[in-house]
């Protein structure tokens, strides 16, 4: 990372981004070879010091195509945006907290496994406790980012 200034490497900050975020892009590679990127609701869990992040879909796509093909996937989120300007040195720029990394993708199968990974992605988005309707289950398919690094920066101008 360029600006150190701005890094933020405590890994418990770093989850605090994620917690303030509400979509997270996650970049996979086409047959091409170009980024194939797509915005999704997510959930997360850490297990064993590692970050978990889990995303649900239909149960078919093209995003699971490239995932079939190569596994292997980024992903950036990003928040707290907030325009800083000083039109007496014209000065602009935006505040923000972002983190980006990487991972391999696997898909959650096991039913219980997949009831919970769906409760830590409606509970992200709920205040209370949210019960979804386990008829979705079976009609919903669920996969998951290990995630194996990833960094963090934070900008802020103060005003």
């Amino acid at each position: 990372m360029r600006r150190k200034d701005r890094e933020i490497t405590s890994f418990d900050e770093q989850l605090n981004i994620i917690d303030q975020c509400d979509v997270c892009r996650l970049g996979l590679v086409d047959d091409e070879g170009y980024p194939y990127i797509l915005p999704l609701n997510f959930g997360y869990e850490v297990i064993d010091n590692e970050l978990v992040l889990y995303f649900h879909g239909a149960l078919e796509g093209y995003k699971y195509e490239l995932i079939d093909k190569n596994n292997k996937a980024s992903f950036e989120m990003d928040c707290n945006h907030d325009l800083y300007s000083n039109r007496e040195i014209g000065y602009c720029t935006m505040n923000y907290s972002s983190i980006m990394g990487k991972g391999i993708v696997e898909y959650v199968t096991d039913p219980q496994e997949k009831f919970k990974a769906l409760t830590v992605m409606t509970d992200k988005y709920h205040v209370e406790h949210f019960e979804f309707n386990p008829k979705a289950i079976p009609r919903t398919r669920v996969f998951k980012l290990k995630v194996t690094s990833m960094t963090a920066k934070h900008k802020e101008m103060k005003k």
